[in-house]
């Protein structure tokens, strides 16, 4: 079994480690107080190839594969949290089932310049009755002449402050539940449109989460993504994707307060002498490193099952299950290392605690995760 990165690979880290540290530490603390996205730095991502990673050239992506996409991810993220959720909704809840689904047209129209950086996307699909469950989506689609006129409110849209690009679910047919289910390409500049409530969000707070409605929106049917009621298919499959890059944004946050908690315990002095001597904090640190290790490994062979072929949906759902839970539990033991200076902004660690909660909720909660789970090994 071989554990090592090809030189691409090591590339890719490289840049991106080199990215964080230059562009996004610097600013992290300013984006969480602002709540304002660094939507320059974006542009910069999509210049580096990273806002469509694994978007064939043809379409202006980069054309590289999960591995490469969990590298990045970590890296961004560790740099700023709310700059990875940025890059990980653009590269798989949007990017992905555009690439997949997507006809040439709507390729070469929206994709390309999702992938490049030019416009930034959004994923539509909660409500305020639909959230682990989309087959209860209240949102309809119906057909007038050579259009579908969209009705309904979406919630917790990330990205929605900013996004130019949404992708929305919404029910071609209401008899036949999820089966019924289509998605559509939506511009922030189509009437009918609106941005409503921002959520005052624990963390990742410059990702401008919002609440998106529709009132009479009118969709060209050169809109529609796919068939008509393969809406749910499409949906879900983002989801199985998008996992693997949660998963990468929950490591790559653990880091960034694994990293200060061990920098702080070098040069912290209690009883005279240096806190990481303490036998009590050593263990700390070998368990936070432990774990995150451990997630980046479940992380990676997800990864490498879609890359090879392979069944990779109990492998996300692994990944983001285990990811999501040692993001929290490395955050919370960093503050501990910290001790009352870990409870203040001035040593970001309770930043890093923050932005991990969400890693356990988004893209499916560890409920869900689990179920997904169970399933898979009761069909065998």
């Amino acid at each position: 079994m071989d554990f090592s990165l090809t030189e691409e690979h090591k590339m890719i880290q490289d840049t991106a480690r080199d990215f964080a540290d230059k562009e996004l530490v610097p600013i992290a603390e300013e984006v969480d107080e602002s709540r304002e996205a660094p939507l320059e730095i974006v542009k910069k991502l999509g210049e580096l190839g990273f806002m469509g990673m694994m978007v064939p050239e043809q379409y202006g992506g980069a054309e590289l594969d999960d591995i490469s996409y969990v590298l990045a991810m970590e890296e961004i993220s560790r740099g700023c949290a709310t700059t990875g959720v940025i890059m990980d909704v653009n590269n798989s809840l949007v990017c992905e089932p555009l690439n997949m689904y997507a006809n040439d047209e709507q390729k070469k129209r929206v994709l390309t310049p999702l992938a490049q950086g030019e416009l930034l996307g959004a994923y539509c699909l909660t409500e305020p009755e639909a959230g682990s469950d989309p087959s209860n989506i209240k949102m309809t689609a119906v057909e007038d002449g050579d259009d579908y006129i969209l009705n309904g409110t979406k919630i917790f849209v990330t990205n929605g402050g900013f996004a130019n690009i949404f992708i929305v679910f919404a029910k071609t047919d209401v008899e036949k539940g999820s089966r019924g289910l289509s998605a559509f390409i939506v511009e922030e500049d189509r009437p009918g449109f609106k941005r409503g409530t921002r959520e005052k969000t624990m963390g990742i707070r410059g990702s401008k989460t919002y609440e998106i409605i529709l009132e009479d929106a009118r969709v060209p049917k050169t809109n529609l993504i796919g068939e008509p009621g393969q809406g749910f298919k499409i949906a879900m499959e983002a989801l199985d994707s998008g996992r693997i890059g949660i998963a990468s944004q929950a490591i790559g946050i653990a880091r960034a307060a694994f990293d200060r908690a061990l920098e702080y315990s070098k040069t912290r002095k209690q009883f005279g002498r240096e806190i990481c001597n303490f036998q009590a904090i050593q263990w700390k640190l070998a368990d936070m490193a432990t774990k995150i290790e451990s997630a980046h490994l479940l992380t990676m062979r997800a990864a490498w099952l879609r890359v090879s072929g392979g069944d990779y949906v109990q492998a996300s759902a692994m990944a983001k299950l285990f990811a999501g839970r040692v993001a929290v539990e490395v955050a919370d033991e960093a503050i501990q290392v910290h001790g009352g200076y870990g409870y203040v902004q001035d040593y970001h660690v309770e930043r890093h605690y923050r932005d991990a909660k969400i890693t356990e909720l988004y893209e499916g909660t560890s409920e869900v995760q689990r179920l997904i789970i169970a399933r898979r090994l009761i069909r065998g």
